[in-house]
């Protein structure tokens, strides 16, 4: 299980420095303001970088938690399935707090979430089968 989280963990961080990191900073730093000059700090990069690889990170975990969750029996493949649509706005929403206000990244971190989302439901069946199991047995 550490292995698998370690994984999720670092593909999240990798995408975030590598897939959102470099559209997020040439967006923000192409802001001009007339009578501004615009000179990235060290300081507010380590902090991009931060909010762009964590959060990332963080989120690439949802088939863990999603395995935890059926496991228990709180989540069953069935309702996921059937929320499907919902969880596509709640996606969206989620990309859209965790990238800038561009909708190139925003759309760059919707598309794994989908995906993981859709691997969320495969690990939910296995698991609440696991669950099931132990109900009867």
């Amino acid at each position: 299980m550490v292995a698998i989280c370690s994984f999720l963990f670092l593909t999240g961080v990798l995408f975030g420095y590598f897939g959102i990191a470099p559209f997020a900073i040439s967006f923000l730093t192409s802001f001009t303001i007339p009578g501004v000059e615009n000179i990235p700090m060290l300081n507010s990069l380590i902090n991009y970088m931060i909010m762009f690889t964590l959060p990332t990170g963080l989120v690439f975990e949802l088939p863990v938690v999603v395995y935890f969750l059926a496991r228990v029996g709180l989540l069953t493949p069935e309702t996921m399935r059937e929320y499907r649509r919902h969880s596509v706005v709640g996606i969206l929403i989620v990309a859209a707090v965790i990238t800038p206000p561009d909708v190139a990244s925003q759309i760059l971190v919707a598309g794994p979430l989908f995906i993981l989302y859709e691997l969320s439901i495969y690990v939910a069946r296995r698991a609440y089968r696991l669950h099931e199991a132990e109900l009867e047995g």
